[in-house]
């Protein structure tokens, strides 16, 4: 963050509000024209700062109202075992995030299905097929109380 002062940073923070925000009115908040507007943004791209731009999905809309995290212990931990689980998991589309963690469990998964049944049946035709899981602890969202993607600086 040494390359960015106080400009870069208020435009990182209204893009992570609103990325879809016109240079015109993101120049107006910043009491900037809009040419160095434009020019920072795409210097914080080139940079690597912003990685890309998405949109925001409603989950229930969706028909994906179902959060669970499941705690993956893996039988062993061979470089090549942990290769080929990560290769699988990527490949599957219900798991949104994916975290290598210390502690009782090897990876932490973040799956968003429909219901309890389309979450089974995600365990029984997908995630029990990986090889090597020894151990899984499933834990279900009953509320999600903060959800954010924005990062605070």
């Amino acid at each position: 963050m040494e390359n960015l002062d106080s400009t870069d940073l208020q435009i990182l923070k209204h893009l992570q509000e609103d990325a879809h925000i016109n240079i015109k009115d993101l120049a107006s908040k910043l009491f900037l024209t809009a040419t160095p507007v434009y020019e920072r943004i795409k210097r914080l791209e080139r940079e690597g700062y912003i990685m890309k731009y998405v949109a925001l999905l409603d989950k229930e809309k969706m028909n994906l109202g179902m959060i669970v995290f499941c705690n993956v212990r893996l039988k062993e931990h061979a470089r090549n075992v942990g290769s080929n689980f990560v290769k699988d998991i990527v490949a599957l589309p219900e798991i949104i995030e994916s975290y290598n963690i210390a502690g009782d469990y090897d990876f932490m998964l973040k799956i968003l299905v429909k219901d309890m049944a389309s979450y089974q049946d995600f365990v029984m035709n997908k995630l029990s097929t990986i090889e090597n899981i020894g151990n899984t602890q499933t834990i279900f969202v009953m509320g999600e109380i903060k959800h954010s993607t924005a990062l605070n600086f």
